[in-house]
């Protein structure tokens, strides 16, 4: 009996049967494939809108083609910790990477909570190290964390005594049922105190935060005087340092902003995760890391565990690169009004990678393997690296620190630092150089190893680097959700994050680094790679759409038709019908609202025909060389659980003078003004061909979906769009339907 325990996996992988999608999918391709051949063998194919109208829906077939294709395999991943730790005599070490950026739209209170919920990880302490990165070189982060290092001495082992599971203490104090079921005098008094300290510690952080000088720079913070932002040299930092090795004291927390001059380009969160890398590298060169974004605290403590049961296993494990846990928010809005909490996405389209080569990396929440990161192959690790260890070519790859040149090759030999090694003093000096600017010039950094650079989404580039050497990656998705995150919570920062992400994936799909670069000169497999379709022709899928709305606006002004009579046109409507329906039914059954799938669909739409447009349009321009890239930042606030209970603004649309809204206005009061000229008769008259049903149907639709900025032309304050975007719009509006009733565009 024990052997045969012994032989049990570490993890089981289950595809479940869903028959009932399958048909629906495949039903719904077939009508497409039948709208397009009615397009083909239709007598009006000779017009040019006939021909947009067939390119823009040959891209539509596309796409559903590449989410069939996602969707159609999808796997459950089982894990068993208990019996990793039955089986592994000595767990090993994991180094737990944090990353922030700005201490105003990131408030160091945010990053506080993710690091506190880290440090008390049910994990050997001596086997963690926890490294966060300040690419804001901020005092106040510092500070923030090196009292949060004290308050973690009581708030660790409160949390392991009484087993806590939300192990962030802004979160955990407010679930006001905490305390309800517990009888124990000691544990209420034990409560009271630690949220004593906790409100204490929070309201240091914001003191010090809202001062215009919050304190003198001198002792450990003279480091951080008469230096800038983007203008100063490497500062790392050991505030926590666990050098006796003691299993359940408190892991190693280091502080690291990298260096950064005006002359040199820094890469974005890309540059920062490979300094990182380079820096627990040098400290503590675990064979494991985990990468989480400020905002994403633990709420599964045992989520190593999980993890490594899929990294360890003796059978599959050792082709795995990365295991990608969900992103969930422990603040969306009921209902979901932005359409930014990706329920619906992860769970049909990232479940159904996973039963491919598995999901791509979404940049954070995510568990890696050391040496894959540093460019090792799966098949090397059973026949060894052969000469890759080689002094000069690790120098050539990895740069030229002698102190990390070693570590590396510990780390691609499959060797690490004992528990007793762990002494990241003893690194400070060469951590500091590692993290220099010039460091990585004419070494792999960033092109072969790491973190790619040149797209500011540079977590799906660098899951398709590591995947096209032929890794695979896993879901973990345990029944105790492992993270949580905030969730943009306005329309304006919800817009900036998604062009941020479609600008990023339009450069990864026009580079070299793109899925069909993969399919065609890596170990990408055809399937897996098609997957990937779904998001980095995010960019793509904006231009097409944008393309057939201004197509429907044409045809109810110039009074022609893209829709075929008969028969195809009972084919677009019961399509339209069917793939609402459908789409329904999914968030029924995975257990979400009528409203919630409603905003999701007008949220897809908005931000497809605008967020996603204009960061193509930024892509483009900045792929020729005319601009470069911008990176905005996701501006992310502390909130309770009853947050939207107390705060009136949830879920209201607001606006400010971006593009972005530029773009959608204009949308809006183009199909305005094509239905109020249907109305009035003032089309031009036409035999046989004018605009019909098809079109008053998909304009109507494009309306309600717009529903929001039609309040907002009317709104005040923050919720009415401002009145130079109004008038920006309406001469871009004025333009369009002059040049639509002017015949320019054959018809």
């Amino acid at each position: 009996m024990a052997n045969q325990g012994h032989d049990l996996p570490l993890y089981d992988k289950l595809w479940p049967k869903r028959i009932f999608q399958r048909v629906m999918d495949t039903f719904i391709l077939l009508l497409l494939l039948l709208l397009l051949s009615n397009r083909v063998f239709s007598s009006n194919t000779c017009t040019f809108p006939w021909f947009l109208a067939f390119i823009c829906e040959s891209w539509f077939t596309f796409t559903w083609i590449v989410i069939l294709n996602a969707k159609w395999s999808p796997a459950v991943t089982i894990t068993h910790p208990d019996r990793l730790l039955q089986r592994v005599q000595e767990l090993p070490s994991v180094d737990l990477l944090v990353t922030t950026a700005d201490p105003v739209l990131e408030p160091p209170i945010i990053t506080v909570n993710t690091v506190l919920s880290l440090l008390a990880l049910d994990y050997p302490a001596n086997m963690l190290a926890c490294y966060v990165s300040d690419d804001g070189c901020s005092p106040l982060t510092f500070y923030a964390l090196v009292e949060a290092s004290k308050f973690a001495k009581l708030w660790v082992p409160f949390c392991k005594k009484y087993n806590v599971q939300m192990r962030a203490p802004f979160r955990y104090f407010s679930d006001v049922t905490t305390n309800k079921n517990e009888d124990s005098l000691d544990f209420r008094q034990e409560w009271l105190q630690m949220k004593d300290m906790y409100d204490n510690l929070s309201q240091k952080v914001e003191k010090v935060t809202r001062k215009a000088v919050p304190f003198q720079l001198d002792g450990e913070y003279a480091v951080f005087s008469n230096i800038e932002p983007k203008n100063h040299p490497s500062i790392v930092k050991v505030i926590v340092e666990n050098k006796q090795g003691i299993f359940d004291g408190l892991p190693d927390l280091i502080y690291v902003s990298r260096e950064k001059r005006p002359q040199h380009h820094h890469d974005y969160k890309a540059g920062a995760m490979n300094v990182l890398t380079r820096v627990s590298g040098l400290m503590t060169n675990a064979p494991f890391m985990l990468n989480v974004d400020c905002d994403m605290v633990v709420n599964n403590p045992r989520i190593v565990l999980h993890a490594l049961c899929i990294l360890m296993d003796s059978q599959r494990g050792k082709e795995v690169a990365f295991v990608q846990c969900f992103q969930q928010f422990y603040d969306g809005i009921k209902d979901d009004p932005f359409g930014n909490q990706w329920v619906v996405a992860f769970e049909y389209i990232i479940r159904g990678m996973a039963g491919l080569q598995g999901p791509f990396y979404v940049g954070t929440n995510t568990f890696h393997r050391r040496n894959a990161i540093y460019g090792l192959y799966p098949d090397e690790i059973e026949n060894g690296i052969k000469g890759k260890l080689d002094d000069k070519i690790l120098i050539q790859q990895f740069g030229s620190s002698k102190e990390f040149i070693k570590s590396a090759a510990q780390a691609l030999g499959g060797t690490a630092y004992s528990a007793n090694d762990i002494t990241p003093s003893n690194f400070i000096e060469a951590a500091t150089q590692v993290a220099n600017c010039e460091y990585e010039y004419d070494t792999f950094w960033g092109k072969q190893l790491g973190w790619l650079y040149g797209s500011i989404s540079e977590d799906v580039p660098t899951g398709l680097n590591i995947q096209r050497r032929g890794w695979r990656s896993e879901c973990c998705t345990p029944d105790l959700i492992a993270f949580q995150g905030c969730t943009p919570r306005g329309l304006i920062s919800t817009m900036i994050q998604k062009k941020r992400w479609a600008s990023g994936l339009a450069v990864v799909f026009f580079g070299k680094h793109s899925p069909l670069m993969g399919m065609l000169f890596g170990k990408i497999q055809f399937r897996a790679g098609l997957s990937y379709f779904w998001i980095t022709t995010w960019g793509l899928r904006a231009l097409f759409l944008v393309c057939y709305v201004a197509l429907l606006a044409h045809c109810m002004i110039a009074n022609t038709s893209i829709f075929p009579k008969g028969l195809g046109l009972w084919t677009a409507i019961s399509l339209f019908v069917i793939y609402n329906i459908y789409t329904l039914l999914e968030y029924l059954t995975i257990g979400l609202s009528i409203t919630h799938w409603w905003n999701n669909q007008r949220m897809c739409v908005m931000r497809t025909t605008t967020a996603l447009f204009v960061g193509f349009f930024s892509a483009m321009l900045q792929l020729s060389g005319i601009s470069d890239t911008v990176f905005d930042i996701t501006d992310k606030k502390q909130s309770t659980s009853d947050a939207d209970g107390n705060n009136e603004d949830a879920g209201r649309f607001t606006f400010d003078e971006s593009p972005v809204f530029v773009v959608g206005t204009t949308i809006l009061l183009v199909h305005l003004t094509a239905m109020l000229i249907m109305f009035l008769g003032s089309q031009p008259t036409r035999s046989g061909n004018g605009s019909g049903l098809g079109e008053f149907i998909s304009s109507t639709y494009l309306i309600l979906c717009y529903w929001p900025y039609l309040k907002g032309l009317f709104g005040r304050g923050k919720y009415g769009i401002p009145l130079s975007t109004i008038c920006k719009s309406a001469v871009f509006a004025l333009v369009f339907v002059h040049f639509c009733r002017s015949n320019i565009v054959s018809s």
